[in-house]
């Protein structure tokens, strides 16, 4: 059975609720089937989505919206006004990333782009933004062609570099919310790698974590590696700090309030006989709370500091300790939202489509939007996109499923699509009802 005809399936068995909704998605399939193969074989880097950004300010326009282009880099805005009520966000994430795609797919990505680092690589939506643009457009085009049904402003944006965790503050820093209709509500969905296509997921609270990235830069004194009682070794320096930071979680956290703290890089020396004269740890922190945000980021520097002082370093050779600014904060859903959302997800596809999901530690610049103005109500939501014969091997044991960020990830994008859009139109009715 093709990948429509599943779908169409899975609509029809489900609970019916408001039919034009469903009706005119399956109807617009076929063509956003084709925009979706185009976005996925012309993905543009984080902060150079000039391309991506000038379709959907396009679509948009052809959609009956006022469009702005270029708010905080890349970013679209489209605004439809249609009498009082609320102003609801929709937002997609445009952006894709630095990863080879190796999926086979006929329409699979070729691009390649040069980072801001100054790396040449492919460039591939491993995170599935194709998907996000995709539906959003769908949604787009039904809430256009039902005004009758709703009333209230819709500012529909396109948001660039996500990526990087920076496109929301860029836009925000922009004038989001003084240039345009500041919203009372705002959604987004994001597909999902743990989830079997077709599937929605909602949670309260906190969804997904902060992100930070701290650089340690242990400096030592370099010499040769015949000679090391005459050198302070960064190298082993480095090993007794990525050791003690273990205990930031296992002894120093509440083992109620989730953390994380990874070393995903340690880089020092340059020969097999030479002790360098610095070494560089490159950590990842998750958290939810503030305040386990920085308890963790004032314990790696008090950890780096203690290990240099335990091993002589001079004063003036302490480790380097930098938080990086492009801090993503954890994405929190707003109480009411998330229930009304998950009520309306249950009733209109059913509850064996709407499971119940844990939070996760991979974080989302969406927050931002939320955190910029706690009167709004937000919520993010899951869309499962894992092809229902792999997600079916995996139950049964078979081999892993792909992640999020793979070079093999190919989600059931008609599946997506369509769930995607349907819900997200769903949802703008609802909050925006007559």
């Amino acid at each position: 059975m093709s990948a429509r005809l599943l779908l169409g399936a899975l609509l029809v068995a489900s609970p019916a609720a408001a039919e034009p909704v469903r009706e005119a998605t399956q109807a617009q399939l076929p063509a956003l089937m084709t925009l979706y193969r185009d976005l996925h074989a012309t993905p543009e880097l984080s902060l150079q989505e000039a391309k991506t950004a000038a379709k959907l300010a396009k679509l948009a326009r052809d959609a009956g919206f006022e469009v702005t282009e270029r708010v905080g880099g890349h970013g679209v805005v489209a605004v439809l006004r249609n009498g009082p009520g609320p102003v609801l966000l929709i937002r997609t994430d445009t952006d894709g990333l630095p990863v080879t795609e190796a999926t086979g797919l006929p329409f699979a990505s070729k691009a390649r782009a040069t980072t801001a680092e100054g790396t040449e690589t492919g460039v591939m939506h491993a995170c599935g933004h194709d998907t996000h643009m995709t539906a959003w457009v769908g949604a787009m085009r039904n809430l256009s062609k039902m005004k009758g049904l709703w009333s209230g402003t819709l500012v529909m944006i396109a948001q660039p570099a996500e990526e990087k965790g920076a496109g929301a503050k860029a836009m925000l820093d922009d004038g989001l919310y003084t240039r345009f209709p500041k919203p009372s509500h705002a959604i987004a969905f994001h597909d999902s790698a743990t989830m079997a296509a077709g599937t929605l997921a909602v949670r309260a609270g906190h969804m997904m974590a902060n992100v930070d990235s701290v650089d340690v830069v242990v400096r030592g004194i370099g010499g040769h590696g015949a000679y090391p009682a005459t050198t302070k070794d960064p190298v082993v320096l480095g090993a007794r700090i990525v050791g003690a930071l273990q205990t930031l979680v296992s002894r120093e956290n509440d083992p109620q309030q989730p953390a994380v703290v990874t070393v995903g890089s340690f880089r020092g020396g340059t020969s097999h006989n030479i002790i360098s004269d610095e070494a560089t740890l490159l950590i990842t922190v998750r958290s939810y709370s503030d305040e386990v945000r920085q308890k963790l980021l004032a314990g790696i520097a008090r950890i780096a500091r203690g290990e240099a002082i335990a091993a002589g370093i001079p004063d003036d050779r302490m480790p380097v300790v930098t938080v990086r600014t492009d801090y993503t904060p954890a994405t929190f859903n707003t109480e009411a939202l998330s229930g009304q959302m998950k009520a309306l997800f249950t009733q209109r596809f059913g509850a064996e489509r709407v499971p119940e999901v844990p939070a996760v530690m991979v974080g989302e610049d969406f927050s931002r939007y939320y955190l910029a103005d706690k009167q709004i109500e937000s919520v993010l939501f899951w869309v499962g996109g894992v092809p229902k014969d792999k997600w079916a091997a995996a139950q049964a044991g078979g081999a892993a499923l792909p992640s999020l960020h793979s070079a093999t990830w190919a989600p059931d994008a008609e599946a997506v699509i369509g769930t995607a859009a349907e819900a997200t139109t769903a949802a703008a009715l609802d909050i925006l009802k007559r």
